[in-house]
């Protein structure tokens, strides 16, 4: 049996629009709103975890891939996800969390990842060998053939890890990977005024060496499995920019596919695109839609919006959501300081509101979950006024005027997330224009 995206980026050759969007989060509401919608449509959901967020050392969730697994597979579970219906990937895997430690050290580790990501059961998997190491030349280019060997290693280890797994689980679907050094900083750009678009030539150097780097290891038949290649289509985003996809400079590029057929691109950074231009990407062949902070954007909005309803309807003790989010954010920055430049009050606007969203990295905190428990639960202990949802979120109040949602705070969030995740399903082939399987 084909792996779920094979089978849908197969229908390529009939629908320019068969591919599929990927969902890289651990935020609980918005897994909850992309298995709820993909169940409710049909759809495969690809839900994917950078190897910062999870790892062998538990990442910045505190999670090993196998508990990352387990905790998106509940939540898909009770949102009537069937298991096979949910593919999970890994995002970045390599020496990136390692980069700064020497070539030996970092790829042992980055190898031990791989590992654990494939028997935990992704079957998704990102090999990402772009970054230089601690003992590369950091005057010099890192050169493509050192990637691909890097990548290849990496690939063999991935399927040993396989042939290990179907020992116990002899369904175990094989894993499919993608490929490509042409890629944007996981968290996005720092302050980037153009995008550069991956010339045709590169892209096909990194096709060339790692297959060549495949072979040259023993890793052929993981060639085999190779689906997509992450390419740089011109797209980005900023604290307040984006840099919208121009199908016409992409399109040398694009072309370029038609050279290597069974293969797409994956894009990355694909936040915060015009509806449009995501269905021109995947028409081009840009068939696999990376998607991460816009999601925890629309969540954090639907966060801000339910506040401001509760300081129009509540009494006595107040959430005072964003002024934690704010506090917890100044008292460990390290996760925006280095991303985030300007006066003070410039600071605290991108804290709350820059595209890149750095405030999604704080969300689990103990204290910004328990203040949004409490915004919820002042929003449930009071009437809801639908011309006070008009006021804040004008477009979860025509869901609920239409019936399709209740007027709860949890489920007016996910619908805000919905939002987001609707731009996607228009740019892809829908299940009743043509059957994926």
């Amino acid at each position: 049996m084909d792996h779920p995206i094979t089978d849908i980026l197969k229908r390529r050759a009939v629908s320019k629009n068969a591919g599929i969007y990927s969902a890289c989060t651990a935020a609980p509401l918005v897994i909850k709103a992309v298995a709820r919608t993909a169940a409710e449509n049909g759809l495969v959901a690809l839900i994917e975890a950078t190897a910062n967020q999870v790892n062998q050392f538990g990442g910045y969730t505190g999670m090993r891939p196998a508990d990352y697994a387990g905790f998106v597979r509940s939540i898909a579970a009770r949102e009537g996800l069937s298991d096979d219906m949910l593919v999970l990937g890994g995002d970045h895997l390599g020496p990136l969390t390692w980069k700064d430690r020497p070539e030996s050290e970092a790829m042992d580790l980055a190898e031990a990842l791989v590992i654990e990501y494939v028997l935990a059961g992704f079957t998704k998997i990102h090999i990402d060998t772009s970054m230089r190491l601690g003992d590369d030349d950091p005057s010099a280019p890192l050169a493509e053939e050192k990637i691909a060997s890097r990548g290849a290693r990496l690939a063999l280890a991935a399927e040993k890890a396989y042939a290990e797994l179907v020992k116990t689980k002899p369904d175990a679907m094989h894993p499919i990977y993608c490929i490509g050094s042409e890629v944007p900083i996981p968290g996005g750009e720092q302050g980037s005024d153009s995008v550069s678009v991956t010339r045709p030539e590169a892209f096909c150097a990194t096709v060339d060496a790692f297959r060549a780097a495949f072979d040259k290891v023993g890793a052929s038949d993981a060639w085999n499995y190779v689906r997509g290649v992450v390419v740089q289509p011109g797209v980005e985003f900023g604290d307040d920019t984006v840099h919208g996809y121009d199908r016409a400079a992409a399109s040398e590029l694009c072309n370029m596919l038609k050279q290597y057929p069974g293969l797409v691109f994956e894009g990355h950074s694909t936040d915060y695109q015009t509806k449009e231009a995501l269905l021109h990407m995947v028409e081009d062949g840009i068939a696999i839609l990376k998607v991460g902070p816009a999601l925890t954007f629309a969540m954090r909005e639907g966060l801000f919006a339910l506040e401001c309803i509760e300081k129009e309807l509540c009494c006595g003790e107040l959430s005072d959501f964003r002024a934690t989010l704010e506090r917890v954010m100044l008292q460990s920055p390290g996760n925006w300081k280095k991303y985030y430049y300007g006066t003070d009050a410039e600071l605290a606007v991108k804290r709350a509101f820059s595209y890149s969203d750095r405030c999604r990295y704080y969300l689990p905190n103990a204290e910004v979950e328990a203040a949004m428990e409490k915004l919820f639960a002042n929003i449930r202990g009071v009437k809801l006024p639908l011309s006070l949802l008009s006021q804040y979120m004008p477009m979860q109040y025509t869901a609920v005027r239409e019936g399709r949602i209740k007027a709860d705070p949890e489920a007016l969030v996910m619908d805000r997330i919905g939002n987001c995740i609707d731009e996607y399903l228009f740019a892809l082939e829908s299940p009743e224009e043509v059957p994926l399987f």
